[in-house]
């Protein structure tokens, strides 16, 4: 198995070892051991909730720098449309791509514009099959994740689509290769990024042998240089293509009113995510065609790399998706006439699961005995003070041989206790 790449990374000088991290994670994937945090990499779906739980600012991203453009012939930006959020009293959302062309972009091309796209191939797909479903979107690729790590049994309900990044990719891609007659590798493409997830979908995708897309920027990294340059601006040079639906999937909800398909469902924020999965596991969410899962709080507005509160946000982005066209300018039968078949996913999605106690299966059965064992003796608190999550979680790292009972503030209470009793009861003989 190829090694993970993780776009969410511990800077060790600032961690403080406060444990905040390891009791928001919905992953369990993150532990305290000798006063810093560290990240189990089989677990981490890089969803970015540690990034904002941490007081110290330990948890990081790796973005790109814009100085990276500096090793392509042409670049080009795309503005996922939760960028469009961030900005206060924005008159229409083209004068963000004139500030980008500004800030050095040669093109733009907007995500929106591939949501219209995506839009059309996933109601397809959805059409074309027998199963009635539900049906999962795969276009946030934390939720994809998670679904590899908890949920592999799921993910044949998720739809075979790319998602609108990578359909922007290519897209921009091509169009830019046939009009400056450059090789495809002396074109650069950066996503403008609201999450760490995405970052990691570039650099290691899933389903697909490599990314349409260069690098990732985030919307924190570049929103000063934007705003600056929007001071005073309100009409715009270029045009914004992308119709309000398309622009709408940058909030919860925005890929279900796109859809338009009945018996749907939205959930944003990873831990309700979760929740909702752990009932379609055990057959429980009935009459459901469509499930809009969605990580962050608010959809993509409420991603890690943001910087506008995502309520904010979200209404920002629904005032300014009332103002388009709501119907798409674009067709996908015209893109596949064009350029073929970009929008399916045409490799197979794997599951990931968690490292085993044990590669023989007779000594992974009896290390979970023991496990079941241990955590009866634990006193089920889940306080998190041993560097843990929760007791389970400690039962089951003393079995890998990562962490001793002692760690448990309350064992060792205990046996210091039970070490003092002694000790007085030895000399009272004496």
């Amino acid at each position: 198995m190829a090694p993970f790449f993780h776009s969410v990374r511990l800077d060790a000088d600032k961690c403080k070892g406060c444990t905040n991290c390891i009791k928001h994670c919905p992953t369990e994937a993150i532990r305290v051991r000798n006063g810093k945090a560290y990240i189990l990499e089989d677990r981490c779906v890089d969803c970015g909730v540690c990034i904002r739980a941490c007081p110290n600012h330990a948890k990081i991203v790796h973005t790109d720098p814009l100085r990276r453009c500096d090793e392509f012939a042409y670049n080009i930006a795309l503005p996922a449309p939760a960028l469009f959020g961030q900005f206060a009293n924005l008159a229409e959302p083209g004068i963000v791509l004139d500030a980008l062309l500004e800030l050095g972009f040669d093109d733009v091309f907007e995500v929106s514009l591939a949501a219209d796209l995506v839009t059309q191939a996933m109601r397809r797909f959805i059409e074309q099959q027998e199963k009635n479903g539900p049906w999962i979107s795969a276009s946030c690729p934390a939720v994809v994740r998670l679904i590899q790590v908890r949920f592999p049994e799921l993910i044949p309900n998720l739809i075979a689509v790319e998602s609108p990044m990578e359909v922007a990719g290519a897209l921009a891609r091509q169009r830019a290769a046939r009009l400056t007659g450059l090789s495809p590798t002396e074109i650069g493409v950066w996503f403008i990024t609201p999450c760490p997830a995405k970052v990691t979908a570039i650099h290691q995708p899933e389903g697909t042998a490599a990314s349409s897309v260069t690098g990732a920027i985030a919307v924190s990294q570049i929103y000063g240089d934007i705003l600056k340059l929007l001071a005073g601006k309100e009409g715009a040079q270029r045009e914004f293509r992308a119709s309000g639906p398309g622009l709408g999937w940058g909030r919860a909800g925005g890929e279900n009113m796109a859809l338009g398909i009945a018996d749907h469902l939205a959930v944003d924020g990873i831990h309700n995510v979760i929740s909702l999965l752990e009932e379609l596991e055990v057959g429980r969410v009935q009459d459901i065609k469509f499930l809009e899962c969605q990580a962050c709080t608010g959809g993509c507005v409420g991603g890690a790399l943001t910087v506008e509160n995502p309520f904010i946000a979200r209404v920002r982005l629904r005032k300014l998706a009332t103002q388009l066209p709501q119907v798409p300018r674009v067709s996908m039968e015209e893109v596949q006439v064009q350029l073929g078949d970009i929008f399916s996913i045409k490799g197979s999605i794997s599951p990931r699961p968690m490292t085993p106690l044990a590669a023989n299966l007779l000594v992974a059965i009896e290390k979970m005995e023991r496990l079941e064992i241990i955590e009866k003796c634990l006193p089920g608190l889940d306080c998190g003070a041993c560097g843990a999550p929760n007791c389970r979680a400690l039962a089951e790292d003393i079995v890998r041989g990562i962490a001793r009972e002692r760690d448990c503030v309350i064992k060792m209470r205990e046996e210091l206790l039970a070490h003092g009793n002694s000790n007085s009861k030895q000399k009272g003989a004496e």
